[in-house]
């Protein structure tokens, strides 16, 4: 029996029980699968060449016999290496192959190769290191333009490239075709066959653009139907009216008066909650600008029409910091903590508050999803840097607010700044709020990019600032030595989503646990040195991260954990090592952990890189404050890639499209989409059910559901 879509990966020969699991890893269980397992990169290896004919310093294809029998010898522990002379009838080839034995086997003498790579050298003799090759009369990946994937360990690129092959020719005919007829015709789209051929093996690049504009917009489509489903369901959904109290009441109440910008996201929160429908805002805003006040204003108005309100924080500590400001803009309201590390006795005590009515407001973290904790009345949701939460997070916590069909009003804070093109197609179901303007009198803080050689002098300004009574904070981008990659794995750039990460010089990141140590024996052995990051025990980096906000600690050397963290004022510099390993936006919010007190503050970003157009991108910090900005530049630069670290955003991870390079398809699609969905709102007809078919599979994938 031939293969089928369904057919598991173990059908196809080759795969054994080591790389079915390998290919588990990469999310490979089927034939299907591998079909839509698109390619990263790819490799033109059209070009076939004499040995004295190739370029020199570009990849191509030379032609030679095997001269001789391959020589093998160990240069010592973990180094072997293989050398073989290759002919044709012009001139000579020396082949070196590192750590690779099995060419010893793999090369005949008498038999013709292609081989490709780089050739080195001018003339008759020439050389090249580590070519891929095949036997001239055994041709697969030679000749044509070949398929580069996202690999994982045990799982390599010419492997993936066979099996892809096998799928392709065998079943490429069997994929459906989802997209209506007018869709494709209407904006020029490849068939589905003939895109998925040439998307891993394209005959040339007019039949690669094809492909990969066919299946762009087919995903963007998707998401884009998906998106507009589920604003229409929220919005015929019917929502709790408030009766609004006047904002006068509530401002009077403040130590500060709002900015203009805080003042018109509240109006905004008031007309939604007086809607009918329920809310669904996003709140975006920098570091500092005031979202916290912004959703105090939104549970003032609950608590005043008997309606309870849940914040949910990503950290105990943030959520201990979120009470006291609560409770600061809240005097009168009933304000509690609910956080897994409570004892027993307390968080029974809040439980039956909440469960009673006598709460009007419990900020928490994952605790307050528990099982056993029930609200009166829940009518409003607030979550802080959400797409730190997965989406049945949030769908939970709101869940616990539904009576009788009736969602309750949800809030989401963000100081992630996401450029607002972006937070619309992230954002899709929710209406996006900006606040735009920093409260009067904050200092902006003042941001340098400098090399490894003003090490020393970066030191003794450390030293002046603890001196001088202040804290500071240092960030690396590894936890321990020769760990490759930041905690939460940014894309640099040039690089695109799913690329393996390796570039040169990985063993000189500096690593948290080592520097820290190094620090507080070498550098500043009298003063109190600490470190924290993800890989700590939850009560240890809490405990660290207290002991840093209470005054305790003058250095503290962390990862990207304390991009979210608590507001530390007496923190006055932050110091980024290997500031190139970073995103803008990234680096963005890791020097919104300063400037929070009445000191003048710093942000010096540190790399040995002296790439000009990595050095650009950096100086794009030291340019501006404005988070808006950068993330343009960010999004320009790498594409929206991991925006936010962790894949919790709300959006499905799309596997072609690229929302920041794909603009113009992007508003095809959704044009498309909207056209479509004015004809057959519920996607009901017949020739549109494989269009919902696919939107809820893409949406079930993510963890959202569209049923």
């Amino acid at each position: 029996m031939g293969l089928t879509l369904e057919s598991s990966v173990r059908a196809l020969p080759g795969v054994g029980e080591a790389r079915a699991k390998g290919l588990e890893k990469l999310g490979l269980a089927t034939v299907g699968d591998l079909l839509t397992y698109y390619p990263r990169d790819y490799e033109d290896r059209r070009q076939i060449c004499a040995i004295r004919e190739a370029p020199e310093g570009r990849a191509v294809c030379i032609r030679a016999m095997v001269a001789e029998t391959p020589r093998h010898s160990y240069i010592r522990t973990g180094l072997e290496l293989t050398k073989v002379r290759a002919v044709d009838q012009w001139a000579t080839l020396e082949l070196t192959f590192f750590n690779q034995s099995y060419v010893k086997n793999s090369l005949e003498p008498g038999e013709t190769y292609l081989f490709y790579g780089v050739a080195q050298g001018l003339g008759s003799r020439r050389t090249m290191t580590n070519p891929a090759f095949e036997r001239e009369d055994r041709q697969r990946f030679t000749g044509r333009i070949m398929p580069i994937y996202p690999l994982t360990a045990g799982i390599s690129n010419n492997l993936l490239a066979g099996l892809a092959l096998r799928c392709v020719e065998e079943c490429a005919q069997l994929l459906p075709e989802t997209l209506p007829p007018k869709v494709r015709q209407d904006h020029a789209l490849a068939a589905v066959e003939f895109s998925c051929k040439n998307i891993h093996f394209p005959t040339s690049e007019e039949a690669l653009d094809l492909a990969r504009r066919r299946l762009i917009f087919e995903e963007l489509f998707y998401l884009a139907c998906g998106l507009a489903l589920l604003r229409e369901r929220r919005e015929v959904r019917p929502g709790r009216v408030l009766q609004p109290e006047p904002a006068s009441d509530f401002l009077r109440a403040l130590p500060f008066a709002p900015t203009g910008a805080q003042r018109r996201v509240m109006e905004e929160i008031m007309a939604d909650l007086t809607s009918g429908r329920p809310m669904n805002r996003l709140v975006q805003g920098d570091v500092g600008s005031g979202k916290t006040m912004v959703a105090a204003f939104a549970a003032w108005q609950a608590a005043q029409n008997g309606i309870q309100s849940a914040l949910m924080a990503p950290t105990e500590l943030l959520a201990q910091q979120h009470l006291e400001t609560m409770t600061g803009f809240l005097p009168g309201l009933r304000v509690a903590l609910l956080t897994g590390s409570m004892k027993a006795a307390e968080k029974r005590k809040v439980k039956d508050a909440l469960a009673g009515g006598t709460v009007d407001l419990v900020v928490g973290t994952h605790a307050v999803l528990s099982q056993g904790v029930g609200f009166a009345n829940l009518g409003l949701v607030i979550t802080d840097e959400q797409h730190r939460f997965g989406v049945e997070q949030r769908a939970q916590l709101a869940g616990k607010g539904e009576r009788d069909g009736t969602p309750p009003h949800v809030l989401v804070m963000s100081a992630t700044p996401i450029p607002r093109t972006l937070a619309l197609i992230i954002y899709g179901d929710l209406d996006v709020s900006v606040i735009d303007e920093l409260p009067p009198g904050r200092t902006p803080v003042e941001t340098f990019l400098v090399g490894e050689d003003k090490r020393q002098r970066i030191y003794a300004f450390i030293r002046r600032q603890v001196e001088s009574g202040r804290q500071v904070y240092i960030v690396c981008p590894a936890v321990e030595e020769h760990q490759d990659g930041a905690e939460d794995h940014p894309i640099r750039l040039g690089e695109k989503a799913g690329q393996p990460v390796s570039p040169p010089g990985f063993a000189d990141l500096k690593a948290v646990t080592a520097y820290a140590k190094e620090l507080q024996e070498r550098v500043f052995p009298d003063l109190r040195v600490d470190f924290v990051h993800g890989k700590r025990k939850a009560k240890e980096k809490e405990a660290a991260m207290a002991a840093f906000a209470a005054g305790g600690t003058d250095i503290l050397v962390a990862t990207t954990v304390i991009e979210v963290g608590v507001d530390v004022p007496n923190a006055n510099l932050i110091l980024v090592e290997n500031a190139d390993r970073f995103g803008l936006s990234q680096l963005h919010q890791l020097r919104g952990r300063v400037g929070r007190g009445k000191w003048q503050s710093y942000c010096i970003l540190m790399t040995a890189n002296r790439n000009p157009e990595t050095r650009a991108r950096l100086k794009v910090l030291t340019q501006t404050t404005d988070g808006f900005r950068i993330s343009e530049e960010d999004l320009k630069l790498r594409g929206p890639g991991d925006f936010f670290g962790k894949r919790q955003h709300g959006l499905p991870q799309l596997r072609m499209a690229d929302l920041a390079g794909d603009t113009r398809l992007l508003r095809e699609a959704q044009d498309a989409a909207k056209e479509l969905l004015a004809e057959d709102p519920a996607l009901e007809r017949g020739e549109n059910r494989p269009v919902l078919e696919r939107v809820q599979a893409l949406f079930t994938r993510h963890g959202d559901s569209m049923n």
